[in-house]
């Protein structure tokens, strides 16, 4: 029992890296503040399990139209929002977040509402039926690594010094012959397709979905991670998802009711966050600050 606890929490672990490297791509490098990457989050677990449910179609089909529909999704919203910036492209994201939660939350008939999505058929990957623990987190894994390696490769290219360019001084880019809202939407696509593969880990993992996993809250707690991390590094995100999604696991041992424990976990998250943005806003090992961006902006 001891092991498999260990391994559930590896496994959420990987689920959040492949969420926040996803995130620090958008935030971290392009300094664009998203508070909608639980969206997109949410909407490749909800493809995943209606295809599943209903169309019973293989699991690499499954995470390849949620990959696509999400990716769709950001670039319908992205293309009109990215034109604006600082504080109103958060409030644009804040919005896509809370009308995707709506939808979910109210559409009974096709997402099953606060209800949910119940017994989501685990994938059979040439043959071989992921069910076990062990088998979830090789799989988990495999998403990790090629999540940092989408990343790795897309930073060091010049894709990726546009990318710091444009976070550093948008006009300035713009000057000097840049499209620089063709590079925005272009990297706000690149992680809502890589946080749809989450999602859809996620779902085939649980086996059972609902609304309440992708709130606005749980876009805060993802963004919590890269800022507490660091933000503009692609080590940062990793080290932020292991010290958060283990960090709380520490309350159940203390014997504190769980209704306690929920509230003291998100005291623990705010105070971190307030923390960590007043004296080390480049969080553990990030070298972009949010503050700076900000003020530079």
């Amino acid at each position: 029992m001891t092991m498999e606890y260990l391994l559930h929490i590896l496994i959420l672990i990987g689920i959040y890296v492949t969420l926040s490297v996803s995130l620090n791509l958008i935030a971290g490098y392009t300094g664009l503040l998203s508070i909608a990457h639980a969206a997109f989050y949410g909407v490749g677990a909800y493809v995943v399990a209606l295809m599943a449910l209903n169309w019973h179609t293989p699991w690499w089909a499954n995470i390849v139209c949620a990959v696509v529909l999400s990716a769709l999704l950001a670039a319908l919203v992205g293309v009109p929002s990215l034109r604006i910036r600082d504080d109103y492209f958060v409030i644009a994201t804040f919005a896509l977040q809370v009308i995707t939660f709506s939808i979910l939350n109210n559409w009974v008939s096709f997402t099953g509402g606060p209800m949910g999505l119940p017994g989501i058929p685990q994938p059979v990957i040439f043959g071989w039926k992921v069910s076990s623990h062990w088998g979830f987190l090789l799989l988990a894994g495999f998403f990790c690594v090629l999540t940092l390696w989408i990343s790795h490769r897309l930073v060091w290219s010049p894709f990726g010094r546009v990318l710091k360019a444009v976070r550093e001084d948008e006009v300035f880019a713009q000057a000097a012959g840049k499209n620089v809202a063709a590079y925005k939407v272009l990297v706000f696509v690149i992680g809502a397709g890589m946080a749809a593969a989450a999602g859809a880990m996620y779902a085939y993992y649980i086996t059972f979905i609902d609304p309440t996993s992708f709130t606005v809250m749980e876009s805060i707690f993802i963004l919590s991670i890269v800022i507490i991390g660091g933000a503009g590094s692609l080590r940062g995100p990793v080290v932020g998802a292991v010290v958060l999604v283990a960090l709380p696991e520490l309350l159940r041992f203390i014997g504190l009711p769980s209704s306690v424990a929920a509230n003291v976990r998100q005291i623990l998250y705010g105070g971190l966050l307030v923390a960590f943005m007043m004296w080390r806003p480049q969080g553990l090992l990030g070298e972009y600050a949010f503050e700076k961006g900000s003020a530079d902006g």
